[in-house]
């Protein structure tokens, strides 16, 4: 049933989307708008049940605000929302602690992700910038399950028990590699949304 809403929610993602890159002019209020239009695209991609589990706007926020954004507005808008966002959904939907320490390491990655969207300009060719959020969305990936193979006793501490971290994940889980597939398919098409509107 869930995938029957994809098609429009990503549609109704990219007119947002479109519609306030057009409302914004050229200078300051460029970045003005390009922040309104990836904070609404990020909130609406985080209410839960909108789409499939692990598949979020997250990675290409944080790599697309190192691209786009001068100075401390490319750290501090990104983590902020997804802050914010976070922490909304812990204590009203999950119902778990506002703040986690493995929350952090999945902040740590986010910066990342935001120092890998420094590192490229936003005049670089659209595959150019495509190629480098996916990479950035793999860096997250292996960092993420590679804390949880260190931190979670469930995982064996070799080799072995690395790779069923990174592949099969815990028993009674969905396998890791379907969360892969989740985060590599919201990255590319949450970059090419935010891309193509440039």
């Amino acid at each position: 049933m869930l995938n029957s809403f994809l098609p429009s929610v990503k549609l109704i993602l990219a007119i947002v989307s479109r519609l306030l890159f057009n409302l914004m002019i050229v200078g300051k209020q460029k970045h003005i708008g390009l922040a309104i239009a990836l904070a609404l695209v990020f909130a609406i991609s985080r209410i839960p049940g909108i789409m499939p589990e692990n598949f979020s706007a997250a990675y290409a926020l944080a790599f697309c605000a190192g691209v786009y954004f001068p100075g401390a507005m490319a750290w501090w808008f990104p983590l902020g929302i997804m802050l914010a966002t976070d922490i909304l959904l812990n204590i009203f939907h999950y119902h778990v602690a506002p703040i986690s320490p493995f929350m952090l390491a999945v902040y740590g990655c986010y910066g990342l992700l935001v120092f890998l969207g420094k590192k490229f300009r936003n005049t670089n060719s659209f595959l150019f910038l495509l190629s480098g959020g996916i990479i950035g969305a793999i860096l997250f990936y292996l960092i993420t399950n590679t804390i949880s193979w260190i931190t979670d006793p469930g995982y064996q501490k070799n080799l072995s028990g690395w790779i069923q971290a990174l592949t099969t994940g815990l028993p009674g889980y969905p396998p890791t590699w379907v969360f892969f597939k989740n985060t590599l398919c919201s990255a590319a098409g949450c970059l090419q949304d935010f891309l193509q509107v440039r």
